[in-house]
C-alpha cells in the first residue's frame, strides 16, 4: 500500500480569510489559529504573504508568479544560445584559418 499524504491542503480564500482576521480584525495569532485548527506558524507565514504580496499572494500548487515564470524562460532561452555558442566554438576548431 502507499503512503497516504497527511497534509492537509488549503485554499487560497481559506488562507486569505485566516490571514485577514488577525490583520484587518485585529485578532490573536493564536486564538485564530486554534479555532482554524492551523499551526500559528502557518498562520503567521500567511500574514506575512498577504501583507507582502497582496491580491498576489497564495497563487497555488503549480502556479507561478508571472515574474517567475518570465525568469524561467530567460534562464531556458540563455541556456539555449550557451549550447548554441558551444557548438559553434567546436565547429570553429575543425574548418582552417585563411591567411591573407
Amino acid at each position: 500500500m502507499g503512503k497516504e499524504d497527511k497534509r492537509r491542503h488549503f485554499t487560497r480564500e481559506f488562507k486569505r480569510n485566516a490571514a485577514e482576521l488577525v490583520t484587518e480584525k485585529g485578532m490573536p495569532v493564536g486564538k485564530v489559529a486554534r479555532e482554524l485548527d492551523v499551526h500559528p506558524n502557518l498562520l503567521h507565514l500567511w500574514r506575512r504573504s498577504l501583507l507582502k504580496e497582496g491580491d498576489k499572494a497564495f497563487v497555488g500548487k503549480g502556479h507561478a508568479r508571472p515574474e517567475g515564470a518570465e525568469i524561467k524562460r530567460h534562464r531556458k532561452e540563455l541556456e539555449k544560445v550557451k549550447e548554441e555558442r558551444d557548438i559553434l566554438k567546436k565547429a570553429l576548431a575543425f574548418f582552417p584559418r585563411q591567411s591573407k
